[in-house]
């Protein structure tokens, strides 16, 4: 038998219900309502035929109502397939054939949409809509006991978009999902139920959904919700609710400190932030702290690794640069194309090995083979490299790296400098195809407001402080950079200008 990943919620339940759990500006959810809702969650599966083991789709912005759905769908012993609400007919099909869901609940703006796909799909769809479902939670009979389950069922099935084709669905288990979280709050983010955290990163993500919603639950904390992240929301809320804890992925970070009211605010309650989801420049680190008096810890994961795999840990030296170390019960390695370890100090390609690596990725034995070795290490595609006291730097994605006239260029490396400019505001550093050289060194960059800079600027203050082969000859301006749902900057989206190809 295993640990129900809902327990998490019951426990928690039972030791101060009438705490607050979730908070959405004026509204407050106690960890009481929020259990008995989710068992009735539990009383409208049963009614739309769900059993055990049965794929369950749930495609919400950061309101509470995720949380109740979620928490229900587990408690029954199913398999929540969280979706991002921005995806489009085509895109929920998918999501919701891939693994065979026959059941979604959806929020009511986007109800269109997801609509068109559950329809194609010939899956069932539960519109969530504010005052409406109220009405079907009260009206469904409650299911108080938790599913049994073993430790290595599924749990969630985190879509991930990977290096090529169409998503895979990374298979997290109760016992991968529930282990996280207990290390993470054991000796990362050590929450308590006097914290309130920011609930900025999506919730059907991973990082917002172990670090941020099974975390804040697990501990008895309150997470206040963003449904849509913006940077003088965040502020203004980490001010008004007290936040001692706000975790975010670097692009978020970079927001806050262009804010125009990042100098009105008050932020002295904010006793830890962490970073995630992609490197942080240090540049973005050292202002932060600077601006708003606190500490940032970097840490490092993946969806199929549940996803906290290395972090700087609270007690030990923070390295800037570094996604610090791999977390209790982790082994990381950096190899090479034949997988074998490669020196301290070299760069290869990040192993990890744990209680925290997905079960495989659904329905998809070939991509699991392949990205799973026989001894269990899953090959993350990230390029980085070990210091002499085993502090991990990430340098790039795989596929990310440039080959200029058979030299390496890491665009992260580049980036940083970039970052370093008074100017810029944004920067992404990409291959461009060249005749001569295979690939060109390429940079999109957009500036801060007001700012006025050209590119040969930017071109000279790179290269100056790098060889000469990794310096961007192509550089071009962009009012915003496209980005994905956590708000990474996407690199394959950007479209380089044809001006700058020729």
């Amino acid at each position: 038998m295993g640990t129900n990943l809902a327990s998490l919620l019951t426990d928690t339940a039972e030791r101060h219900g009438e705490r607050t759990a979730l908070k959405l500006d004026d509204t407050e959810v106690s960890y009481d309502f929020l259990n008995e809702g989710s068992a009735r969650v539990v009383g409208i599966l049963k009614d739309h035929g769900f059993e055990a083991g049965d794929r369950v789709g749930i495609m919400l912005p950061n309101v509470p109502y995720f949380a109740f759905i979620y928490y229900g769908i587990l408690r029954a012993g199913g398999i929540v397939v969280p979706m991002n609400p921005l995806l489009k007919g085509r895109e929920v099909k998918f999501y919701l054939e891939d693994p065979g869901a026959k059941l979604m609940f959806a929020w009511h703006d986007f109800q269109d949409e997801a609509q068109k796909g559950a329809d194609e799909a010939g899956a069932d769809l539960i519109s969530v809509v504010p005052g409406e479902f109220e009405n079907l939670v009260q009206d469904a009979d409650p299911v108080y006991e938790l599913a049994d389950v073993n430790g290595d069922d599924a749990a969630v099935l985190l879509y991930t978009s990977g290096t090529t084709g169409s998503p895979k669905g990374a298979e997290l288990t109760h016992s991968n999902l529930t282990q996280n979280v207990e290390i993470t709050l054991k000796t990362l983010i050590q929450i308590t139920e006097e914290d309130t955290l920011l609930g900025a990163l999506p919730l059907f993500h991973s990082f917002g959904q172990t670090c941020g919603l099974n975390c804040c639950v697990a501990a008895g904390g309150r997470l206040t919700l963003i449904p849509r992240f913006d940077p003088d929301k965040a502020l203004e809320i980490i001010q008004r609710d007290k936040v001692t804890i706000f975790e975010g992925v670097p692009t978020m970070y970079t927001a806050m400190l262009n804010s125009d009211k990042k100098d009105d605010v008050d932020l002295s309650c904010l006793r830890l932030c962490v970073s995630g989801g992609s490197a942080m420049p240090g540049e973005i680190m050292r202002s932060f702290e600077e601006q708003f008096g606190c500490k940032v810890l970097e840490g490092y994961g993946l969806s199929e690794t549940s996803p906290v795999a290395s972090f700087n840990h609270p007690d030990r030296e923070r390295k800037e640069g570094s996604i610090g170390t791999p977390i209790e019960g982790v082994e990381m390695r950096v190899v090479d194309e034949d997988r074998n370890e490669v020196g301290q100090g070299d760069v290869g390609e990040i192993a990890i090995k744990g209680h925290n690596v997905m079960k495989g990725y659904w329905g998809r034995p070939d991509a699991t083979e392949e990205s799973i070795d026989g001894e269990g290490w899953f090959y993350t595609g990230d390029m980085a490299y070990a210091d002499d006291e085993g502090y991990y730097f990430i340098v790039d994605r795989k596929k990310d790296m440039i080959i200029r006239g058979g030299y390496n260029v890491y665009p992260r490396e580049i980036e940083e400098i970039l970052y370093e400019h008074e100017a810029v505001a944004e920067a992404a550093v990409l291959g461009v195809p060249d005749e001569s050289m295979g690939e060109e060194v390429g940079a999109a960059v957009v500036l801060k407001s007001g700012q006025d800079v050209s590119e040969d600027d930017l071109r000279s203050f790179v290269k100056e402080q790098v060889a000469g082969y990794k310096y961007p000859r192509k550089i071009w301006f962009e009012d915003e950079l496209p980005k994905g749902p956590t708000g990474k900057i996407l690199k394959k989206d950007i479209e380089v200008p044809e001006t700058v190809k020729s």
